[in-house]
């Protein structure tokens, strides 16, 4: 900017971004922030922001986001973040030893960092593509992009320094459909369509293209060809996935058979380091189909320890099974022996010769992975089979977080929380107010559902409590 430095996605913890800041300065010199940018409303996207505000915090400095940036950022960790929390130390491989045995990325970067996470609110919502802003001088044209690679995410032009801002919704490499540590399923369709927007709007304008991850690209014709291919890499997925899916395929039998073209498999940033072309197919067909695949016999299917038990008895016995996939194992069919294993664990959870075969077929599943949070998934379930430790990894700050969810959402937090057999046919009602705001709610218990009125108390209430916000 004129008089300071404008900061786009200050990264998952303070310390990370305060360091980032530091070596900017040590290069240019002890500018201060004059306004930050979250691109969308993933945490490693904002996480790290009180790190390069002056003592941490916002005073005047204007915090632009998209619409519905604030809703969800906090209700995916609201919502699902704990079961999204451990899975996530799977795919990143958060506790596996650093090296050619261990973690080596994380496919869409290094790794993620540990430090403190906060949020600061947004100060001014991006609602409408074509908004413009001037922050500390200079002219920012918004383009919004809901449901690609976020539930709210946004591009931006700078039009007077002939910059394209793709938050992270072109990378240089295949994204997520859906992302192995759990997520509502994107729109590929949509992220095709916003592409080509991207294209439309701003390439012509454009001598430089950047993004919340990876490097740049330059030159108009460079960045022409980069966002075609990124546009039409998740535009084939999905039109592949449905050409296929109205011929009868099933969502795994549509992975198996699906391969980019080559004018897209040979462009090293189409490659499948992050997302895959198997588990995004997946993903479109879960998107319109749901988890059922058609199959009859599929519809009520025994749990996996039930199941897994009788398949062991069906075989022969752990014995036998363990037998014939030793064999199976050195002739490197890792993926069936890692599929019937799997059955003689859960059956036998004590059965360490089991787990230890487990183990060594996923490490070799690993290795062979192009895929870094595959290899990671691999990898960790080793470990945990191998009875290493499991922890959740270093999650958002709680109580920073909290401080920002409304009324509704931590009433929605309780029923999520709420034992539901346990509170069987009980009734209860109790009446809300806010001391600060006078805000009321009703807040219902019937049916074993805790459910909420907002703005309004009722007469059946058992319990009135009046509390500050």
């Amino acid at each position: 900017g004129e008089t300071g430095v404008i900061v786009i996605d200050p990264l998952i913890s303070c310390e990370t971004a305060a360091a980032a800041l530091e070596l900017y300065r040590s290069h240019r010199g002890d500018r201060p922030v004059t306004a930050v940018i979250y691109t969308h409303s993933h945490i490693d996207h904002f996480g790290g922001v009180r790190g390069v505000l002056p003592d941490g915090e916002p005073g005047d400095i204007p915090i632009v986001a998209p619409e519905g940036f604030l809703e969800h950022a906090v209700s995916e960790n609201l919502y699902a973040g704990t079961a999204m929390a451990r899975r996530a130390v799977y795919m990143y491989g958060s506790l596996l030893p650093k090296g050619p045995l261990g973690q080596i990325t994380t496919g869409l970067g290094a790794t993620t960092s540990v430090g403190r996470v906060t949020l600061v609110p947004p100060t001014i919502d991006i609602t409408t593509t074509g908004q413009e802003l001037v922050l500390d001088g200079v002219r920012i044209v918004f383009q919004m992009t809901p449901g690609t690679e976020a539930p709210a995410e946004m591009n931006f032009h700078f039009p007077d320094l002939r910059l394209l801002c793709m938050a992270e919704n072109a990378t240089h490499n295949l994204h997520n459909v859906v992302t192995l540590r759990g997520a509502i399923v994107r729109d590929a369709h949509g992220w095709a369509h916003f592409l080509d927007e991207a294209i439309e709007l701003f390439a012509d304008a454009t001598d430089t293209l950047f993004a919340s991850h990876h490097w740049p690209t330059w030159g108009r014709d460079e960045i022409v060809t980069y966002l075609s291919q990124q546009r039409d890499l998740y535009g084939y997925l999905h039109d592949q996935t449905l050409r296929l899916m109205n011929k009868g395929f099933t969502g795994i039998e549509i992975a198996e058979q699906l391969d980019l073209p080559p004018t897209l498999a040979s462009s090293w940033h189409c490659r499948g380091y992050y997302g895959s072309v198997n588990h995004n197919v997946k993903a479109i067909y879960q998107r319109y189909m749901g988890w059922f695949d058609g199959n009859p016999a599929h519809l009520w299917m025994h749990p996996p320890e039930q199941a897994a038990t009788r398949y062991v008895e069906y075989m022969g016995g752990a014995d036998a099974v363990l037998e014939r996939a030793r064999r199976s194992f050195a002739e490197g069919d890792y993926r069936w022996v890692a599929e019937v294993v799997n059955h003689v664990v859960f059956a036998d959870p004590s059965n360490m010769e089991a787990r230890e075969l487990q183990a060594s077929t996923l490490e070799q599943l690993a290795y062979g992975s192009e895929n870094a949070t595959w290899r990671n998934f691999f990898l960790m379930g080793a470990v945990e089979l191998r009875g290493g430790p499991m922890t959740n990894a270093v999650g958002a700050n709680a109580l920073e977080m909290l401080s920002h969810l409304s009324v509704e959402q931590i009433f929605d937090a309780m029923a999520i929380r709420l034992d539901g057999p346990r509170a069987g046919s009980m009734r209860l009602g109790i009446n809300w107010t806010l001391s600060g705001s006078g805000a009321r709610h009703f807040l219902r218990l019937d049916n074993a559902v805790l459910s909420q009125v907002p703005g309004r108390h009722d007469r059946s209430a058992t319990l009135d409590i009046t509390l500050p916000r």
